[in-house]
């Protein structure tokens, strides 16, 4: 889930060929300073997570402000980005497996937790329990994709065996609550959290991991017991999470390839890049806010703002907004509207330049018409922009290897997503 501040939870111009999705070998076709632009761009963000990773436990910040604490879904990014930098050569294969392996061994043996999920925020150099955080579902589902793409990087290997030990370890089940609906989570305290995943947003990948699990699996009923609420603006039909943001239609798709998959009629990635373009057109109509005078910015998302840290987004959906743009999002974008997302990073760096571009990359959130410009870093940001660039660079190659794996096989043919005619497009 995206973090808040204190720990709180969280509830144009469009051209025709920005609306065509990736597609294999699509990137093949960038012009060269392009590429070099994108391949920059994914490294210079992959850097966070070398300079942000605690040295005693492997465990990643949860942003680049003093004090701050780990992030169980930023180390799953960081899992993530450490594979990633291995096939990419940016780290060696020897430092690549001993930044995987440390952090594995801090999940096994030294971070906090309770049957198998682990609490959203940790002490950095301990693995203790952080700001009396909840055992965060989606939090802990993050850090599993991670630990599961990471094994798959070093299939063969002791890491491949302990990162499907501590997948097989979570108990989905118990999160249900003696329900059907997911928790979003629980204190020891209190117990579990009033609220549950009832409706679209994020949680599409915690879905995948607790029904494909070979050991605290949830029934298949429960893939339908959530509600699909569907609206259009400006002709572009969604399937809508309630608070419109763009990480909810993209974190899933970090690590799992929906294009090809159709769920009552409704295909998830069809249904993102309905949500992208809904996402430019909504800002179009406020220039006011999203404009410069030479173009309409686009991009709303759950990120740092002029007021603190706050769930923008865009119609469908509660549309909370003020002006102010995550460059992660249009990052995050690129697979569903590529050309718009690339134009918009290209204009960001060109216009603003170390404004909101530095060592690590774009900055957490810009506002032009308040003249407010983030100076952190968050780490589920920086590692949404390396992940999607990464599917987008390499022809989906992070997808190729989750959707291979075991417990996403089991949770396709459970719920039986099978491409049929999809009613979104």
């Amino acid at each position: 889930m995206k973090r808040f501040v204190c720990g709180i939870l969280s509830l144009v111009f469009i051209l025709h060929a920005s609306a065509i999705p990736l597609s294999a070998g699509q990137a093949d076709s960038l012009a060269e300073s392009d590429r070099h632009f994108l391949n920059q761009v994914q490294r210079d963000s992959f850097y966070y997570f070398l300079k942000f990773r605690n040295p005693h436990t492997g465990l990643t910040l949860d942003s680049s402000s003093p004090g701050s604490p780990a992030s169980i879904a930023a180390t799953g990014f960081a899992l993530a980005s450490f594979a990633i930098a291995k096939g990419n050569g940016w780290m060696g294969y020897r430092d690549a497996y001993e930044a995987v392996e440390q952090v594995l061994t801090t999940l096994e043996s030294k971070a906090a937790g309770h049957r198998g999920f682990y609490y959203h925020f940790l002490e950095p150099n301990s693995g203790k329990r952080a700001w009396s955080s909840e055992l965060s579902s989606i939090d802990t589902a993050l850090l599993m994709a991670g630990v599961l793409l990471a094994g798959e990087y070093f299939k063969g290997t002791d890491l491949y065996t302990r990162a499907q030990a501590l997948y097989e370890k979570v108990d989905w089940d118990w999160m249900l609550n003696q329900s059907l609906l997911m928790s979003h989570g629980w204190k020891p305290s209190s117990g579990f959290l009033p609220h549950y995943w009832d409706m679209y947003s994020e949680h599409l990948v915690l879905q995948a991991l607790a029904l494909g699990s070979p050991t605290h699996g949830i029934p298949k009923k429960a893939w339908g017991e959530w509600v699909r609420y569907e609206d259009e603006f400006e002709g572009h039909h969604v399937v809508y999470s309630f608070s419109g943001s763009l990480f909810t239609y993209q974190y899933s798709h970090m690590f799992l390839d929906f294009s090809r998959l159709n769920d009552q009629g409704i295909n998830y990635f069809e249904n993102s890049r309905n949500a992208t373009l809904a996402n430019q057109a909504f800002c179009a109509m406020y220039p006011d806010l999203y404009g410069d005078g030479n173009y309409t910015w686009w991009g709303l998302s759950a990120s740092l703002g002029p007021n603190g840290y706050k769930a923008y987004g865009a119609k469908p959906g509660t549309a909370l907004h003020d002006g102010t743009i995550a460059p992660y999002a249009i990052a995050g974008s690129i697979i569903f509207t590529p050309e718009a997302s690339l134009e918009a990073l290209k204009r960001l760096y060109e216009t603003y330049g170390n404004q909101i571009y530095g060592e690590f990359g774009f900055k957490d959130a810009f506002n032009v018409t308040r003249d407010w410009w983030a100076d952190e870093y968050i780490g589920i940001d920086q590692g949404s922009i390396v992940l999607m660039l990464e599917n987008y660079l390499h022809d989906g190659i992070i997808w190729e290897k989750m959707m291979r794996h075991p417990a996403i096989q089991r949770w396709m043919t459970l719920c039986d997503l099978q491409a049929k005619e999809n009613r979104l497009s």
